[in-house]
């Protein structure tokens, strides 16, 4: 096993935590709204083989210190330029990003920071209010109240890996949501606002990507965002394709599908090389 070396860097949001791991060209993971960088699970490991790997913790998540107040996409994605720099980053990084952190690969993809984006169930629609008032809210309210146990962590745990992909990898599943129940409440409700309730659609963004796109959707992605949504989104980013891997929600596929993402990744990588080197 590869032993990740810590890292905190400064940012406009606060000090972010990175796990830093592996030798070779870089490549950056920032997870899922809800949860930490404990959630690609093994999957660090095997890129480590090969890269050296940035997992960050995004504001208010994991070891990442709290904000304590709303704050917006833009000031992230600020913090994650940050964070690039403050780690000597200087050239494009290939990035990877869960969820939430195919929203801010997909704004860091309109400039120059990346060399390739990959998105994991990442819907690219801003959140309606028919869903603020049915999920979010309730959601967000409950979280006040109860904080991340119990019924709470139990319907969040369901939305994000669906409950077959518990079943098949308690184990893993039950790392993943710690992260959820172990939070700061108070920071982590100040994100669900920000980052759930706040959620802007990125649509208008797509064809101003200027990097090689890789998009996962998943299967049963119990959020609801179906395969032909994400060729559509493929569709509008010049240089695009979609692959569908497997789960019951969003995170599920670091848990029930890791070696197909892996050998994705790998594949759109060797590819993106050998096309820089026939240019």
């Amino acid at each position: 096993m590869i032993v990740p070396r810590p890292d905190f860097v400064s940012t406009d949001l606060g000090r972010l935590h990175v796990r830093r791991s592996g030798t070779g060209p870089p490549v950056v993971l920032w997870h899922s709204l809800f949860v930490d960088s404990q959630s690609w699970g093994p999957l660090v490991d095997e890129l480590a083989r090969d890269r050296t790997v940035y997992a960050i913790d995004g504001p208010s998540h994991g070891k990442s210190e709290s904000v304590l107040r709303d704050f917006t996409f833009d000031e992230v994605v600020t913090a994650a330029e940050q964070a690039l720099d403050r780690l000597g980053l200087v050239e494009p990084v290939d990035w990877v990003g869960n969820a939430w952190g195919g929203h801010v690969g997909i704004r860091l993809a309109t400039g120059s920071r990346l060399r390739t984006l990959t998105t994991i169930g990442t819907p690219v629609q801003g959140f309606n209010v028919r869903e603020r008032v049915t999920k979010g809210w309730p959601l967000v309210a409950m979280y006040r109240l109860m904080g991340g146990s119990g019924l709470v962590g139990k319907l969040l745990a369901e939305s994000l890996i669906g409950v077959d992909s518990i079943a098949a990898q308690p184990e893993q599943a039950e790392t993943t949501m710690a992260a959820f129940r172990n939070a700061d409440r108070n920071g982590m409700y100040h994100a669900m606002r920000s980052m759930m309730l706040h959620r802007a659609g990125v649509a208008s963004l797509l064809p101003s990507i200027t990097v090689p796109t890789l998009v996962m959707s998943v299967r049963d992605d119990a959020v609801g965002w179906q395969p032909d949504e994400a060729r559509q989104t493929c569709a509008a980013i010049p240089n695009c394709q979609v692959e569908q891997v497997e789960g019951g929600g969003h995170v599920a596929p670091l848990l029930v599908d890791r070696e197909r993402v892996l050998r994705l990744l790998t594949d759109f990588w060797a590819r993106t090389d050998h096309d820089h080197a026939a240019k």
